[in-house]
């Protein structure tokens, strides 16, 4: 028999959105958060940039709705962008008493003040930020809080399975999901009264990426087999600048030193930006990658250059630790030299179709942050409005979740976790073999530049592999391999189906068989009832 937990709230995912949600409910609910990793190992931790926010007098909420309306390309839905602004400030202030030191500066009257930058896409200097490692302070600082809560229990390297539902008068409503040890390499379940998705995005469907390995499209497919609608799966946005080097894995390059003047040039020095954009080096993040991808294809060159190093080696060192340090452990000194970059995909703007309280189409099922779909950013996301969003949707859902909460119900015995037909895999070779294959011909088929040929055979490839990989899945005890690679050819799928319904190029989705915009655009929608 397989062990089963139970508690009144389960967190699956471990990050920015997660952690903070926890915290709102740790008051008045027993919750367990379940990460794939350790706990420090997510996309948030990794984030550099910062947080946006409205802290400046000469800035107002108004123009943070207007730059991010003006960054999504036309399908944002303005309710929610001016929801999200209009919290940002207090989830801020929420994030400081928890402990985050955010950069300062002396103010006018010699009394300290936020050091806000701007990045591309904003109109005035909004960003927090912690140095350039603002998503590692914030964290940290969660983790710590998370630490000193008893009613908070964390299941540390554990991948989610899948949702179990329950059909409660004619509507599903989730009661919990099964997960798999793997410390003991079991599967287990966890029986919940309400269940949060807070997986992150599914950037590790391509083969050049600046997410960390836990960035697997979980929630959206595990989301997408229950039977909840994503939204907008075809905006995958490539971020512009991560360092080219062998040695570097996926280091990214912060937007915030193109927005303290760093320049990109071509190998020959020569720079190109105001070539494509009036906005040069603070236009769009979808319209930088696809400069940088066209000056590499047509120079037939391996990377541009991010360079900053006309600023003082000072300003550098204090603003950019982090990347000083990196660039400098591997023989580049930014303070005298550019940093050789790629483009590499790196956030996911679609996911499961939530309202504004982080309520899905299942009862007791939600969805914040990455994974989920709230209409924020449209056909583009503009810079470091991601943190913000995971910040928003955790306080609105926490709300939501405390005052629907009704603790008096029973647990109830989860359905038993069937494998005693399966055995164990000898064919790992061939699992690696199929997960390399999926994120070449993304990268290749459904990458920064598309056609409508390069995504049908990219279809083609996806439904061969998902016919192998259902066969494995029915045949072989899980593995994280395995589960991974399920839910990544599933959310493959979804990105190349969405992709093929929209008929123009528009926000991240550029296709070369339809350049132009159309009217009345909307938002992609798939429903797992009309498959």
């Amino acid at each position: 028999m397989s062990k089963q937990h139970n508690c009144d709230v389960l967190i699956i995912g471990s990050g920015a959105a997660g952690l903070t949600l926890a915290l709102h409910l740790a008051q008045n609910a027993d919750v367990i958060v379940l990460s794939k990793g350790p706990i420090n190992e997510g996309s948030t931790f990794y984030a550099q940039g910062g947080i946006a926010a409205v802290f400046d007098e000469n800035d107002s909420i108004d123009s943070h709705v207007e730059d991010t309306l003006v960054a999504g390309a036309g399908l944002c839905e303005e309710d929610v962008v001016r929801f999200t602004a209009e919290n940002a400030k207090a989830c801020l202030e929420w994030l400081i008493e928890q402990g985050v030191n955010f950069d300062q500066e002396p103010g006018e009257n010699g009394e300290a003040k936020y050091h806000l930058t701007r990045e591309g896409g904003h109109s005035h200097r909004r960003i927090l930020h912690a140095a350039d490692a603002t998503g590692q302070a914030v964290q940290e600082t969660l983790v710590t809080r998370i630490k000193q809560h008893s009613r908070i229990r964390v299941f540390e390297r554990y991948n989610a399975i899948d949702l179990i539902n329950q059909d409660r008068n004619d509507q599903k409503a989730c009661i919990g999901a099964y997960i798999w040890n793997r410390n003991s390499e079991k599967v287990e379940s966890i029986h919940a009264r309400k269940t949060i998705l807070a997986t992150g995005g599914a950037s590790k469907v391509y083969q050049y990426t600046s997410n960390p390995d836990v960035a697997s499209g979980d929630g959206i497919a595990m989301a997408w087999r229950a039977g909840c609608r994503v939204a907008n799966m075809e905006f995958n946005q490539f971020h512009p600048t991560c360092l080219f080097h062998p040695s570097a894995g996926t280091f990214l390059l912060t937007e915030a030193l193109r927005g303290e003047g760093a320049i990109l040039r071509r190998p020959n020095g020569s720079r190109f930006m105001p070539e494509f954009d009036e906005r040069a080096e603070l236009a769009p993040r979808d319209i930088v990658a696809r400069a940088i991808d066209y000056e590499m294809k047509r120079l037939g060159a391996d990377c541009m250059y991010l360079d900053i190093s006309h600023k003082s080696a000072d300003f550098i060192k204090q603003h950019f630790p982090t990347i000083y340090q990196k660039t400098k452990s591997l023989g580049i000194d930014m303070t005298k030299q550019p940093i050789p970059v790629v483009p590499a995909a790196h956030y996911t703007c679609g996911g499961v179709m939530i309202d504004k309280s982080g309520k899905t189409d299942i009862d007791n099922l939600y969805a914040i942050g990455e994974v989920a779909y709230t209409g924020l950013h449209g056909a583009n996301r503009m810079a470091s409005n991601s943190l913000l969003e995971c910040l928003v949707f955790a306080r609105a859902a926490a709300k939501d979740i405390t005052n629907s909460l009704k603790t008096y119900e029973k647990y109830i015995k989860l359905p038993h976790w069937d494998e005693s037909r399966v055995t164990d895999s000898d064919e790992e070779v061939v699992i690696q073999h199929n997960w390399h294959e999926l994120r070449l011909f993304m990268w290749d088929y459904v990458g920064i530049v598309r056609t409508s040929k390069r995504l049908e055979r990219a279809l083609h490839r996806v439904e061969l592999l998902q016919m192998e990989i259902d066969d494995y899945y029915r045949h072989f005890r899980v593995s994280n391999n395995l589960l991974e690679l399920r839910n990544l050819v599933q959310v493959a799928e979804l990105i190349i189906k969405s992709a093929m319904q929209r008929k123009e190029s528009r926000g991240l989705h550029y296709t070369l068989d339809y350049p132009d915009l159309i009217e009345n655009s909307s938002s992609t929608i798939l429903s797992p009832k009309a498959t």
